[in-house]
C-alpha cells in the first residue's frame, strides 16, 4: 500500500541536507569575502624614529563605488608627504600647531568601483619610542553610507595596527630600510626609499583644511554604518557549526529512511 508519510519524509530530509550544506558553504564564503575586503595600512611593523612609507589599501566590499577615504594619523606620528594619485584630491587636516591629524582622499571622478581597490602612499616619521599605532579609517560610498574601520583586531571593522619597536628589536625591518648604528642604536635613513618619494610627492605640504565640515568628516565617527561590536570570527564559527550540525543530522535521517 502507498504510504504518503514515508514517501514525504524521504525527499524532505534529502533536500534539507542539501539546503543545510549549501547554507554552510555560503556562510564560509561570505565571511571570507568580508574579511578580505578590509581597509588596511602597511607595513604592520616598523622601527622607532624611522622615516616610513606607509600604504593604505582600499578595497570595495559593496556593489557601489567608494568615493572618499579619510585616515586619522595616530598621535606621535609626524606626517610629511603624500604621493599624488590621478583623479584623487588630497586634503590635510591640521591642528593649531600645524601637525597633520588626518588625511582625506576624495575622488574627482567615479572613484573605486565594485571588485576594485586603490592604494594611497604617504611618508611619515615614527615615534621615537616603541608604540602601537592604530590607523582609524572612514570609507565613504557613493550612496552616502560610511564604513568605520575603527574597531579592535577581532571586530567586524578592525583598524590596522603598526607595531613600532626599537631598532635592535626590528632586524627584519631595518634590513630593508637601512642599517642600524651600533653605537647610537638609531636607524640609518640612507637605505630608505624616502628620497624617491620626495621626487614624486607634491611640494606643498602646508595645505590645510579650509572647511570645518571636511575636518569633522575626517576625524569624527559617522553613524551611518558603525561597528557591530561582535567579533566576526566568533559569529562565523557559531553559524558554520550550527549549519554543519543540521546537515549531519539531516544526512543521518536520510540514510536511516532509505534503510527502512
Amino acid at each position: 500500500m502507498f504510504n504518503p508519510i514515508r514517501n514525504f519524509k524521504k525527499p524532505f530530509w534529502h533536500y534539507a541536507a542539501i539546503a543545510s550544506a549549501i547554507a554552510w558553504i555560503l556562510i564560509l564564503v561570505l565571511f571570507t569575502s568580508t574579511a578580505s575586503a578590509h581597509v588596511t595600512v602597511k607595513p604592520s611593523q616598523s622601527a622607532t624614529g624611522a622615516w616610513e612609507t606607509y600604504t593604505i589599501k582600499v578595497p570595495v566590499e559593496k556593489d557601489i563605488n567608494t568615493v572618499k577615504i579619510a585616515l586619522k594619523i595616530p598621535e606621535g606620528v609626524a606626517f610629511k608627504q603624500y604621493r599624488p594619485v590621478p583623479d584623487w584630491n588630497v586634503e590635510l587636516t591640521t591642528a593649531e600647531d600645524g601637525t597633520v591629524t588626518a588625511v582625506t582622499w576624495t575622488a574627482e571622478g567615479a572613484g573605486i568601483g565594485p571588485g576594485e581597490f586603490q592604494q594611497f602612499e604617504f611618508v611619515a616619521q615614527n615615534p621615537g619610542k616603541p608604540a602601537e599605532l592604530a590607523w582609524d579609517a572612514f570609507q565613504y560610498y557613493s550612496d552616502g553610507s560610511v564604513v568605520e574601520w575603527t574597531g579592535a583586531e577581532d571586530s567586524d571593522r578592525p583598524h590596522s595596527l603598526t607595531v613600532v619597536s626599537a631598532a635592535e628589536g626590528a632586524a627584519d625591518h631595518t634590513g630593508s630600510h637601512g642599517g642600524t648604528d651600533a653605537a647610537s642604536g638609531t636607524t640609518e635613513d640612507a637605505g630608505h626609499d624616502h628620497s624617491s618619494t620626495n621626487e614624486s610627492a607634491t611640494a606643498d605640504n602646508t595645505e590645510t583644511s579650509g572647511s570645518d565640515s571636511e575636518s569633522s568628516s575626517s576625524s569624527a565617527s559617522p553613524s551611518n554604518e558603525s561597528d557591530s561590536g561582535s567579533p566576526a570570527g566568533t559569529t562565523a564559527l557559531v553559524l558554520s557549526a550550527c549549519a554543519l550540525l543540521v546537515s549531519l543530522v539531516a544526512l543521518g535521517l536520510t540514510l536511516r529512511s532509505r534503510r527502512k
